[in-house]
């Protein structure tokens, strides 16, 4: 994180760990507001890598779950890199910013993701560089979203994935309560400033919640290699093309969808108890005492207790009884997502 912007949270209030700036003193009251009114959350645990060159969109085409080469000047996506046995390594939010292509993705990963792709770059005309320190992610989530940012002085983007070119950064909106700003750090802290009086800054598990809610999975470093794509939804949230054609990883992720072998899907559900770590083993009477899934992400609950994102087998999930750590752990309660399961 880029030492200005991390010393201007802190005197705003950030609890910060490292680059984390967990919440801004109060917890419990930011994720109440996150649940009814309109917050404002500095994106921490995320960071950038940049892919600039003439051949940047067919280099990120070749390696990425999505389709980079039709992607809009003006429109975002969500996309994965696997392994060759089409197990996830990373997912990123994706957009143009120029003609250089900024790729989103947990910052606990951001390095090893780095030096991973610049493997293949080859002999292709493409540089990718850590924008991390360059660049200040901001979240803004609520129904007065769009009247804070137009107060603000900002665009507001129409549609999820539009994107709104700004003169040092652009604005993303995600869905239809939430959007990111993506601004040089030189900028940031002036749209911080008005965008704070429109809205209450939160922490990153506050907006960890958020996305748990909005059924948005993210790889990090305990979970890499755990999930094919379909394990954590990424094709029903758009993250997935079938159509584009080679990538690593491509025949496994293909045969899961055209051969009918979806077995797991993730889920939603809350648990009266900490919070799990990422990774953490689930269990469910079906399998015998094996494990029938892993805890993608988790955060706390504005109704007391926690709220996870889960990988298991569809199956256990049908059961209704899946608990967390052990085979007499706390018991998972399910929750709707926004989006259907097939």
């Amino acid at each position: 994180m880029n030492s200005n912007w991390r010393n201007f949270l802190a005197n705003r209030g950030a609890k910060l760990a490292g680059d984390n700036a967990y919440d801004f003193g109060d917890a419990k009251a930011e994720l109440e507001a996150a649940a009814s009114g309109t917050v404002l959350s500095a994106l921490t645990q995320f960071s950038l890598i940049r892919a600039t060159g003439e051949d940047a969109a067919s280099f990120l085409h070749n390696l990425l779950t999505n389709d980079v080469l039709h992607l809009g000047r003006n429109r975002a996506e969500r996309c994965g890199f696997c392994s060759p046995k089409g197990r996830l390594l990373a997912d990123f939010l994706l957009w143009r910013e120029g003609n250089d292509f900024l790729l989103q993705l947990s910052a606990d990963i951001q390095p090893a993701m780095l030096k991973k792709l610049s493997m293949y770059v080859l002999r292709s005309k493409v540089k990718l560089s850590d924008a991390g320190s360059d660049v200040a992610l901001i979240g803004l989530a609520g129904d007065e979203a769009p009247a804070a940012l137009r107060t603000a002085g900002l665009d507001v983007p129409a549609e999820p994935f539009d994107v709104v070119h700004l003169a040092d950064g652009a604005v993303i909106r995600l869905d239809a309560r939430r959007f990111q700003l993506a601004v040089r750090v030189g900028v940031a802290t002036g749209i911080w400033e008005r965008l704070s009086a429109q809205a209450k800054p939160v922490g990153m598990l506050t907006w960890r919640w958020l996305n748990i809610a909005a059924g948005i999975p993210h790889i990090t470093a305990p979970t890499q290699e755990a999930f094919v794509p379909q394990m954590a939804n990424l094709e029903l949230i758009g993250g997935v093309s079938f159509t584009k054609g080679c990538y690593p990883g491509q025949e496994v992720v293909a045969r899961t969808k055209y051969l009918g072998k979806v077995k797991r899907r993730a889920y939603r559900a809350h648990l009266q108890a900490d919070c799990p770590q990422a990774g953490a083993e689930l269990f469910s009477p079906d399998m015998a005492g094996q494990p029938c899934g892993k805890i993608i992400e988790s955060a706390p609950s504005p109704s007391g207790g926690c709220e996870v994102l889960a990988s298991m087998l569809m199956s256990s999930a049908e059961s209704g009884a899946v608990h967390v750590g052990s085979a007499d752990g706390p018991l998972l309660s399910f929750l709707a997502l926004p989006y259907a399961l097939e």
